[in-house]
């Protein structure tokens, strides 16, 4: 292992050189001030002094009387006055006292010379590094990093497995894990892997959304191999100095090869991993010097030392071409949204630590979850636990969790939220008729409860649907039955009041999305037949969308948009019409109650075709799914 040398040292040799040259200036150029004199007088001129009431303290020792005059300040120093003790004077002490002279110590003691020095030379240049120091520090913090340390990497060092996880603290991402089993395998046992001629794969790229554990994953690699865990961020590589990016990736994989077999995790490396373009001024910015020095590296590493490079981001699209080929990101590791099963042990993952009631049925609130993240169902989990606190209980309920879902999926109750009998009456058709459009159509999934209670998301209510089973994909019949549904709401405001409101909105933008992607991606038009008409960006982030079609093919598809949403329109309306009675009915019951389940809503609806089955009834109950796909609420 290199010695490492002190990066303080150039700042003591400043500070010996600094006390070389006040030392020499003041012994050289600078007199010494004399701050007080001695003068010796004679034993006569002492009597006379004290006759005429010119002393005004006195000292007296064995061979010698040292006095102070009364006038003692002169020029700006003091003066003290000495002379020598007539032994044959005994009354000299009663004339002192008569006279009213002090009596004590006259002269100052003369300091000892290494105090001097230490408090005249080294207190001044300790408090002079103390300042130089503290300004030093606060510069650092505001450059970031140490400023003194250019070429230091910020990397967190996890030895051995101080992680604290491993891969029973993931779930839900089972291919993933097999994948990075594999090196777990090969950091323990790296012989056989060597003796049938396979090597290690340099670096293992985890790409997926936000929340789905890939940080959560490499922790997890480290913690089952049992070796030390360099963790950093791609944002603490590129700083405010040029270079000093280059410096600390060259300094994270010294530190690397020296501590092997090892894991650096690279966090959101698309910071500096981003595609290299013109752009930068002459191509030579920092971050373009900060990949450069990361794909120099990892091409001359040794991968047989046993050093892993994990990264993880959500942008895999816009990394350079140069840092994914085979011998730098060998493996390319999904980490996807969970499916049923996987968030149904993601669930019970983090409830290990919540107390909760022993019925609660996990696989029901996984259904109700549908493309939420670990991350999302994390928070659910969190969001019960502190509603069972709030309701001063000891375990969290059945009840807890479902609330918690609508909480994280639409956001906390607006209990005091003041709306006008007007608008509830609104809302309470408008949310009955996307309730009954759904029941009447084949493709639509159940609808599992209905509210008009106002959340912070800015929802005056919701009607939430729940799929019976997992579904991975959608034929042409359910989007259109899915549009269908979001122009339920609107349809109902129309036929009822004769008037439409702005409470539509996210149902309009959400049939208009379903209607342009059945067009200009999934091949479901019969215009444009299998014809790609964009392209989608950021697929685990924004997922914007871009026309990659002529100016006329834009507007042919705008056509055909409307006229799919009109269509989709004309039916709802039409079923409202047909089922105008039970629409006033359920609007009536939700307008008293305020929130009704599917149950109650199907008891009303079509009382002949609620489920024979206790067990049915209660999976309906305790399942509750937002309208869309993406697990967000379609605000209505």
């Amino acid at each position: 292992m290199h010695e490492k040398k002190n990066p303080n040292k150039p700042l003591i040799v400043y500070y010996i050189i600094a006390l070389v040259v006040v030392m020499l200036l003041n012994a050289l150029l600078f007199p010494q001030i004399e701050r007080y004199s001695v003068k010796q007088v004679e034993y006569s001129e002492f009597l006379t002094m004290l006759d005429e009431g010119q002393i005004k303290a006195v000292q007296i020792e064995d061979t010698q009387i040292a006095f102070t005059p009364v006038e003692q300040i002169k020029d700006g120093k003091a003066t003290y006055y000495t002379t020598n003790r007539v032994t044959a004077d005994d009354k000299i002490v009663e004339r002192l006292l008569d006279a009213g002279v002090q009596f004590g110590q006259v002269v100052p003691e003369e300091m000892s010379p290494i105090i001097e020095f230490l408090l005249t030379w080294v207190l001044p240049l300790v408090i002079f590094y103390a300042l130089g120091s503290f300004m030093f520090r606060k510069m650092s913090q505001r450059v970031g990093g140490n400023s003194m340390s250019f070429g230091k990497s910020n990397a967190k060092v996890y030895v051995e497995a101080q992680t604290g996880k491993t891969f029973d603290d993931v779930a839900g991402e089972d291919e993933a894990k097999d994948a990075l089993k594999e090196i777990v395998d090969f950091l323990h046992d790296p012989q056989k892997y060597r003796d049938i001629g396979a090597r290690l794969p340099k670096g293992a790229l985890l790409v997926g959304p936000p929340g789905t554990g890939k940080t959560l994953l490499a922790k997890a690699v480290a913690g089952e191999a049992k070796v030390p865990f360099f963790s950093i961020s791609g944002s603490e590589f590129v700083e405010m100095f040029v270079g000093m990016g280059a410096a600390r990736v060259r300094d994270l994989f010294k530190q690397a090869g020296e501590k092997a077999p090892c894991i650096v995790f690279i966090d959101e490396i698309d910071a500096i991993g981003k595609r290299r373009d013109n752009g930068g001024m002459g191509g030579n910015d920092e971050r373009e010097q900060t990949l450069n020095q990361l794909l120099t590296e990892m091409d001359g590493f040794d991968a047989g030392k046993g050093v892993v490079i994990l990264a993880a981001t959500n942008r895999p699209e816009i990394l350079d071409k140069a840092l994914l080929r085979p011998g730098r990101f060998d493996r390319r590791i999904p980490v996807e949204l969970p499916d049923l099963a996987g968030r149904e042990a993601i669930l019970r993952v983090h409830s290990r630590e919540v107390k909760t009631e022993e019925n609660i049925d996990y696989k029901q609130i996984a259904r109700a979850t549908s493309g939420c993240s670990g991350a999302e169902l994390a928070n659910i989990i969190n969001e019960a636990a502190i509603a069972a606190v709030k309701d001063n209980r000891k375990a969290v309920t059945q009840r807890d969790l479902e609330e918690a879902i609508e909480t994280v999926i639409a956001g906390y109750q607006r209990k005091n939220a003041v709306v006008s009998p007007r608008d509830k009456l609104t809302v309470s058709y408008h949310e009955i008729g996307h309730a009954l459009v759904a029941a009447k159509l084949k493709n639509a999934a159940p609808v599992q409860k209905i509210t008009i209670i106002p959340r912070t998301s800015g929802a005056l209510g919701y009607t939430m649907q729940v799929d019976e089973e997992e579904r991975l994909l959608m034929t042409r019949e359910q989007i259109l039955d899915k549009i269908t549904t979001f122009c339920g709401g609107r349809a109902a405001e129309a036929l009822i009041f004769g008037r439409i409101t702005s409470g539509a909105s996210n149902d309009i933008e959400q049939a208009t999305k379903l209607a342009r992607a059945m067009i200009t991606r999934l091949g479901m038009s019969d215009t444009f037949g299998m014809m790609a008409l964009e392209t989608q960006s950021g697929q685990y982030l924004s997922g914007d969308a871009n026309l990659v079609c002529s100016d006329q093919t834009a507007a042919r598809i705008d056509v055909e948009v409307k006229q799919i949403i009109a269509e989709c329109y004309d039916r709802a309306a039409q079923i409202l019409a047909d089922n105008k009675e039970k629409l006033h009915e359920l609007a009536k019951v939700l307008l008293e109650k305020e929130t009704i389940t599917g149950i109650e809503f199907m008891a009303i609806l079509a009382p002949n075709q609620l489920p024979s089955s206790t067990e049915e009834s209660a999976e309906m109950s305790n399942t509750e799914k937002p309208a869309d796909d993406h697990g967000v609420p379609a605000v209505q």
